[in-house]
């Protein structure tokens, strides 16, 4: 498609540049979606959290459990880890792929400090699940207020 300027009259010259901005959006969004998976999207996350734990579900198909590293300090937790290209076998050519392969780091504030001692992650079906306990220092502690 060949962008040319209108021959209409506008009602603001501001019309023409939006419609220029939303033509260029459009042509370059493929592109920009490619990006953004690599960028971020992989894996899928989510993080539930409650007053004393913070729950973290990554989907990780294809990815070695012993090569993930889960981290975590003060009041972030960060996976770590990779996804190996799928090759074609001799004599096959790849048709469609929408799988992403590479390395990959994702990170998450809480919104208080974890124990990194009490932490846990099990690997089942291809879903890693962290479970993130509150540091006991960082809890809030009822103080009893004495009668003079």
């Amino acid at each position: 498609m060949i962008w040319t300027w209108p021959t209409r009259q506008s009602a603001s010259p501001w019309d023409d540049m939006d419609r220029l901005q939303r033509e260029l959006n459009r042509l370059f969004e493929p592109f920009s979606r490619g990006v953004q998976r690599a960028q971020g999207e992989f894996p899928a996350v989510n993080v539930w959290v409650g007053d004393d734990t913070a729950l973290l579900t990554a989907e990780i198909p294809g990815v070695d459990p012993a090569t993930v590293e889960v981290s975590v300090k003060d009041d972030t937790v960060t996976l770590r880890g990779s996804r190996e290209a799928e090759r074609p076998a001799k004599g096959e050519s790849v048709l469609r792929q929408e799988r992403g392969a590479g390395a990959f780091v994702r990170s998450f504030a809480l919104p208080f400090h974890v124990d990194p001692a009490t932490v846990t992650a099990q690997y089942r079906y291809g879903i890693l699940q962290v479970t993130l306990p509150r540091a006991e220092a960082d809890k809030p502690r009822r103080i009893k207020v004495n009668a003079a």
